[in-house]
């Protein structure tokens, strides 16, 4: 008797581990089963038209796979690239695009992601603290900036007639005149806290690597100012003239540093 309740048990156990391991196995169904990969596509960019960008993305990955080998798959990571980057996540968004020219040299939208990657570096900034802190370019880390400069400066030179070529050609200048401006912001900053060695060579690193750009005339400001801080008066009087010479109605002569219209710090 004892032997039969055990058995009874033991098989009740047992179907109630068949109905658990029956349920855990059990997948959640994948609506785009039977759909090709023209209409997963169609979807796809209906999602990152309307900005569900987290369901383009997922679509995109889907497309990737079912249509691997053809130009569509390729164009599923460009989107992807894009989908994550209106998402927010610059990161994904560059090592998809990163992986898409390591795997398609050839491809004809080669131009396409040299742009879009110095885009996503061009935009990358400090979020929401870009706002509170009011920071411009030139007042960030140039890594991106420099980034952002390689793709596109690599798009002019192998596409001259590319669509993206003058945008890019633009972004480029804009993206000079910031490192430029960076180094004199660094000069700057040295210069008024009385480090007068450290500031002549940030102000030579601007005038070294971005001649003819605008932050070059405060770069020459804060070098004259620096040498006569430091009892260098011939070095002062060859860099003013200089100055002189180059920006003869120069502000900064007259009127020294230009005050900023808003402090870092000031948030209303």
């Amino acid at each position: 008797m004892l032997r039969a309740k055990l058995s009874v048990v033991c098989t009740w156990a047992l179907a109630g581990s068949a109905l658990l391991i029956a349920s855990c196995s059990s997948t959640v169904e994948d609506k785009t089963a039977g759909w090709s990969p023209n209409k997963i596509y169609a979807e796809a960019k209906d999602e990152l038209s309307s900005g569900a960008y987290d369901k383009a993305v997922s679509l995109f990955e889907k497309l990737e796979g079912r249509a691997a080998g053809t130009p569509l798959a390729q164009q599923a990571q460009l989107d992807k690239a894009y989908a994550n980057f209106k998402a927010g996540e610059p990161a994904q968004a560059l090592a998809t695009l990163d992986r898409f020219l390591k795997l398609h040299p050839a491809s004809p939208a080669i131009d396409y992601a040299l742009y879009l990657k110095g885009i996503i570096n061009f935009n990358d900034d400090l979020g929401m603290f870009s706002v509170v802190t009011r920071q411009d370019l030139s007042e960030r880390d140039q890594k991106a900036a420099k980034e952002s400069f390689a793709a596109f400066k690599e798009l002019v030179s192998r596409f001259p007639d590319s669509r993206y070529t003058p945008d890019a050609s633009q972004r480029m200048t804009h993206i000079v005149n910031s490192l430029a401006e960076y180094e004199v912001h660094v000069a700057r900053y040295y210069f008024t806290r009385g480090a007068y060695v450290a500031a002549i060579n940030r102000a030579q690193i601007a005038l070294a690597d971005y001649e003819g750009v605008p932050a070059v005339e405060e770069a020459l400001y804060i070098l004259m100012q620096s040498y006569d801080a430091l009892g260098m008066n011939q070095l002062r009087d060859d860099t003013k003239r200089v100055l002189t010479s180059n920006y003869p109605n120069s502000d900064y002569i007259t009127r020294g540093f230009k005050e900023n219209s808003d402090p870092w710090w000031k948030v209303w």
